[in-house]
């Protein structure tokens, strides 16, 4: 909370206009850290080179963020996925791009199945390593902490454990602009991998698209005995980052969350999916026939509902 003595009317009353920069202060670094999130936005994208996002680049369109997130009486459109998850104030690239940009037929057809992003961001996290797995089931012990390749941490006391991964290359699912998210209370089997948020679609969707995403997995506390995901109190008076204290940490906060607390914990494994959409390369660097197709193509064709390779097939 801002400090008592801060006269909030008067920064509400002189805010500047939005940049870049005023967005990424927040968008960049949400998750504890640049890049933690989302895997395609981090303060790399502050002065990128085109070749980094064509849309962004300097020395390219050198788009602000609301060329493409319109604003409207305070209305953002454009929101992550498990965020918003019904896609109500959805972006599309047809918003500024032809429906049929390509002078390839062929690649225009695949357009009705394929994502722009599909193609146009062969890869994410380009400069700055994003975090790929959570485990907060070792918070709390004393374990060295050894920097990664990268240079990053995978230890902290008050978060547990992570991994990090750069230039990262999407995993691939079908997308119909739907999503399906877990919610306080919800039953779930702690001897399988919860998704926390998921996207909606399949092969036989004539909506879906295959779409790419980050894959974020963790391990957090459940209620043992009640079978669900627990709330839990960090910071502040009591807060877990004071006191190491799993079993109060989680009393105090399911009780602000207004969901019974059996007293009994333990930490199951999660997923979430995050959409990339930034990060987009210009046209002579996309994907070609063969990164797809092919005995090193980059698709799981058999998850994605195929018998195989539909070049083949």
């Amino acid at each position: 909370m801002p400090d008592p003595s801060v006269d909030l009317l008067k920064v509400a009353s002189n805010v500047g206009q939005t940049s870049r920069q005023t967005c990424g202060n927040c968008h960049f670094f949400g998750g504890g850290g640049n890049n933690v999130k989302h895997g395609d936005l981090d303060s790399s994208l502050l002065k990128p080179s085109r070749t980094l996002d064509v849309h962004m680049g300097t020395d390219g369109a050198n788009f602000s963020c609301q060329e493409c997130h319109e604003t409207d009486g305070h209305f953002i459109t454009g929101n992550a996925m498990v965020a918003s998850p019904t896609n109500q104030s959805h972006i599309g690239c047809i918003g500024c791009h032809e429906e049929n940009p390509h002078s390839e037929s062929l690649i225009n057809q695949h357009m009705a199945r394929i994502a722009c992003q599909t193609c146009h961001i062969p890869s994410f996290a380009k400069e700055i390593p994003t975090k790929t797995s959570w485990d907060w089931s070792t918070a709390g012990t004393k374990i060295k902490s050894p920097k990664d390749q990268y240079g990053k941490p995978t230890f902290a006391k008050k978060k547990g454990s992570f991994t990090w991964g750069k230039n990262i290359t999407p995993t691939y699912a079908w997308y119909n602009g739907q999503a399906g998210v877990y919610q306080l209370g919800d039953k779930m089997d702690p001897a399988k991998v919860t998704a926390l948020n998921y996207p909606l679609g399949d092969k036989a969707d004539s909506k879906a698209k295959i779409f790419p995403f980050k894959i974020h997995t963790g391990k957090q506390p459940y209620d043992s005995k009640n079978n669900y995901f627990t709330t839990v109190h960090l910071f502040g008076k009591g807060g877990y980052w004071k006191t190491f204290d799993w079993n109060k940490s989680i009393e105090t906060a399911m009780k602000s969350s207004g969901v019974p607390y059996s007293g009994k914990y333990d930490f199951a494994e999660t997923i979430m999916y995050w959409p990339i959409n930034h990060m987009v390369t210009p046209k002579e660097q996309t994907l070609g026939c063969m990164d797809c197709h092919g005995d090193a193509g980059r698709l799981d064709w058999t998850a994605l509902g195929y018998k195989g390779d539909p070049l083949y097939k």
